[in-house]
């Protein structure tokens, strides 16, 4: 009999489809699990598959008596109560690394296309303006990349590969992360430091109760009226609604979201601005991405099953 895995999270049957074949999946198709399944059911669940930006609770945790492992669908874990699975000695395990490139790539775009205002140019020939010779404010000249400088808060393995690509173009690269590394790209002590020096702050830091909104009005602020801010962490690192009023009153240019602080984000203010670039969460939405971010997750659940540890541990749960 195969052994039985929970799906906690909503996820595309085709994500999923690989770790079927392996195991029996209990799929609350992001339904409350108490909902989905019988008392008797869950209680019988041993191992857990979530998205790491799903809240998992002590109170959710309570539904599954003999759950060992937890193991989050990509390199998130932010929504998992690690301190809470420590206590019941339950495991939990993630894809460390396995989707930095094409999460760094679409931080790359986010920025080319926020800086050079490529929707808007878009919009541009779309419209006709561009045939009519129609003048516009906003297709006047940007600056370009060589010589900018690109801050990098969090210096992971998407934040490195991050600095890379900006190197590539040209860019003065700065960083700030918890600890100094020796990198060929300029430290600085203090995120505050880091926003007075760049022109566009490329957000990659792990989130948690450490960095909520930590990204916040003097943070924007700093970075001035010709600044940018990308983020393709989590929506929690940036106070939304500082975010909002800077770019409305051009406190900063504008600003590339993959992330935001409520999911799927629904048209809002924020949304009708034309100083804004959006992508709905696909960073790390690629074949290569999600074929290695699998191989973590069965990696993970098949040595729980065969009683040894997890492979891809979160380090600090």
């Amino acid at each position: 009999m195969a052994d039985k895995v929970l799906v906690y999270s909503r996820f595309p049957k085709s994500m999923i489809a690989r770790f079927a074949e392996r195991f029996e999946l209990l799929d609350t198709r992001g339904q409350p699990a108490q909902e989905v399944f019988s008392a008797d059911e869950l209680g019988s669940v041993r191992a857990l598959l979530t998205a790491g930006g799903s809240p998992l609770d002590t109170d959710a945790m309570d539904l599954f008596p003999k759950l060992g492992a937890i193991v989050c669908y990509g390199t998130g874990h932010d929504g998992v109560d690690l301190g809470a699975a420590a206590a019941r000695n339950i495991a939990v395990g993630h894809s460390p690394g396995a989707n930095a490139a094409s999460v760094a790539d679409i931080a790359m775009t986010l920025m080319l296309a926020t800086t050079r205002r490529l929707m808007v140019a878009d919009q541009y020939v779309r419209s006709g303006d561009w045939a009519t010779s129609k003048p516009s404010p906003m297709m006047r000249p940007q600056a370009g990349m060589p010589g900018r400088r690109i801050g990098v808060y969090g210096m992971g393995e998407i934040g490195r590969k991050i600095a890379a690509r900006c190197a590539a173009f040209e860019s003065e690269v700065g960083y700030f992360s918890r600890s100094k590394y020796d990198l060929p790209y300029q430290y600085f002590p203090t995120l505050e430091a880091l926003a007075d020096w760049c022109s566009v702050l490329m957000i990659a830091v792990r989130a948690g109760a450490a960095t909520q909104h930590v990204v916040n009005a003097d943070i924007l602020g700093r970075l001035g009226a010709d600044g940018y801010v990308v983020n393709i962490s989590r929506g929690s690192v940036i106070d939304q609604k500082a975010l909002l009023a800077a770019l409305i009153d051009k406190t900063i240019a504008g600003a590339g979201l993959d992330v935001f602080e409520k999911e799927p984000h629904t048209p809002d203010a924020l949304t009708a601005l034309s100083n804004v670039v959006f992508s709905p969460h696909i960073g790390g939405h690629t074949l290569e991405s999600q074929v290695a971010m699998q191989n973590c997750v069965l990696a993970n659940l098949t040595a729980f099953f065969e009683g040894k540890p997890l492979p891809y541990a979160v380090k600090s749960a």
